[in-house]
């Protein structure tokens, strides 16, 4: 069984429910994560983005009625992996996004930390790159 010790890793955190947020940011911190945010709007997020270190990235879907696709595209860019964690099925993401990880808002706390393992994996571990 993979560790899910995250310890160290910069990890982006764009997420507009507070609840939800605090959740996802103590879980993460509890694993040693360094949590980069939550940030909560489009424009916003775009510039850390853009500007910040980070090792992966967290992106809820819907931001106060935007799509999180724009930051998708900065991290994309960048070679940043991501999972999207959302409460919208796959058929919500773009063509171009639905082979990336995946996350229901119900997901269990075991599957966001294996899902974080996987993204911050070395390229040619080997390993499956879908969370569920």
């Amino acid at each position: 069984m993979a560790s899910h010790d995250l310890s160290g890793r910069r990890i982006f955190l764009v997420e507009d429910e507070l609840l939800v947020a605090m959740a996802l940011e103590a879980t993460l911190q509890d694993f040693g994560a360094v949590v980069i945010g939550p940030i909560g709007r489009v424009k916003q997020a775009v510039q850390v983005a853009r500007e910040d270190p980070m090792d992966a990235a967290v992106l809820d879907v819907n931001l106060a009625g935007e799509r999180v696709f724009p930051v998708a595209d900065v991290l994309a860019a960048r070679g940043i992996p991501f999972v999207f964690y959302t409460g919208y099925g796959q058929e919500v993401l773009p063509p171009h996004y639905r082979t990336r990880p995946i996350l229901s808002k119900t997901s269990t706390t075991n599957a966001l930390l294996s899902a974080m393992n996987r993204l911050l994996q070395p390229p040619g571990e080997g390993s499956r790159r879908e969370a569920r």
